[in-house]
């Protein structure tokens, strides 16, 4: 027979430190698990580190068994979020979970009910959920697409959780698509015309984001950013301390031929953002940067080689979406940036997302460019 699962609010620094843990003892058998460097969450779950907490209230539970830790999960309210409006996913009364990890179900079904036992006393009503921290952190339960590993910043878990959070009554609310491409080749002769008549409009301009003006250029991205997702489903606007949060902790791998901003006129009105795969470097790092994992970290920034880039966002203003001028910005950007990725970084593929599966517009151009599903995150929804 089993002991008694007792859950733990994390109040103290080695509450913390098993929370953050425990993540690493549970995934080691996982292959396609990636590791994330330890300092890194630490900062997202420090008050002092992460702007997150600027505008939102959050509560870390640990669950125990036997005086070791089996089970962690966060619960949280973005105080921001419950100023949006309902049909677009979050608003009043709804808060959120996220961070599992759990040993066993019974372990996942104790810490759901104690993360929704908090939030219903907090005076939330609904569930959206697993967010970890963030809707711009990482969102969503991986439900497709175990069987390889998650491009940067992207997250990754057992597949039994599905079922897990199944059974404790969570319905899909959204689902969120990576989707993978060869890109050695180029695409197809229609692209290529696109591109062509694009070009050969003078008034609008595209050019590589500027690293001795990054300050600067980062919030021209961020602006797009807030005005192009606006009407999303989920969306949540970022302050400016996330913004030039954000800035800082993307600015040691961001490389200005992989960025690009594109101008109508002379105003920025689209952008498109391409990483280089910093989770084939973070493997068998074990979350650590020591003894030596820093130098070899350090060498790849300084000469990256990746065979994967990640399109983790890209933006054109409300103004112009579902316009001519829109698809021949975006298949620009991703035409050139195609070019530099393969003869600079040495890359063969890339992975476009996420995207929101009734984004007709996003999905449309990942249709063009002949790029096929390979994950999918799901964002569940349950009253409480």
């Amino acid at each position: 027979m089993s002991s008694h699962i007792i859950i733990e609010a994390v109040s103290t620094k080695g509450q913390l430190k098993k929370f953050v843990e425990l993540a690493y003892r549970l995934n080691a058998d996982d292959p396609h698990w990636v590791p994330p460097l330890k300092s890194e969450v630490y900062a997202l779950l420090s008050p002092k580190k992460n702007p997150f907490f600027e505008h939102a209230t959050v509560q870390l539970f640990l669950a125990c068994q036997d005086g070791k830790p089996v089970g962690r999960i966060s619960a949280h309210i973005d105080h921001l979020a419950l100023e949006q409006p309902v049909e677009k996913g979050l608003g009043a009364g709804t808060g959120n979970w996220g961070m599992l990890e759990a040993a066993n179900e019974a372990v996942t079904t104790s810490l759901i009910e104690r993360a929704e036992k908090w939030l219903k006393a907090q005076g939330m009503h609904r569930v959206i959920a697993p967010l970890s921290l963030s809707i711009w952190d990482e969102p969503g339960l991986l439900t497709t697409g175990h069987d390889h590993s998650p491009t940067v910043m992207m997250g990754h878990n057992k597949p039994e959780y599905q079922r897990w959070i199944e059974a404790e009554g969570y319905k899909s609310a959204k689902e969120l698509i990576t989707y993978d491409l060869p890109i050695v080749d180029g695409f197809s002769p229609l692209i290529d015309r696109i591109v062509k008549s694009g070009e050969r409009n003078r008034k609008l301009k595209l050019r590589k984001v500027d690293k001795s003006h990054f300050d600067r250029d980062a919030k021209i991205i961020m602006n797009i950013l807030n005005d192009a997702w606006s009407d999303n489903w989920g969306f949540v606007p970022l302050t400016d301390h996330e913004i030039a949060h954000v800035s800082v902790k993307l600015k040691p791998i961001v490389y200005e031929d992989l960025i690009m901003i594109a101008e109508l006129e002379g105003k920025p009105v689209a952008f498109l953002m391409t990483l280089p795969d910093l989770n084939d470097r973070l493997k068998g790092m074990n979350g650590s940067l020591l003894p030596f994992n820093w130098a070899k970290l350090l060498w790849w920034l300084k000469f990256p080689k990746s065979p994967t880039m990640r399109v983790p966002l890209m933006g054109v203003i409300k103004e112009f979406q579902n316009s001519r001028i829109a698809s021949q910005m975006a298949f620009m950007m991703i035409e050139y940036i195609r070019r530099e990725a393969v003869s600079k970084y040495g890359a063969v593929r890339g992975e476009l997302g996420w995207v929101l599966e009734d984004n007709q517009g996003m999905v449309a151009i990942a249709d063009a460019i002949e790029s096929k599903v390979n994950r999918v995150y799901t964002l569940y929804e349950k009253a409480i």
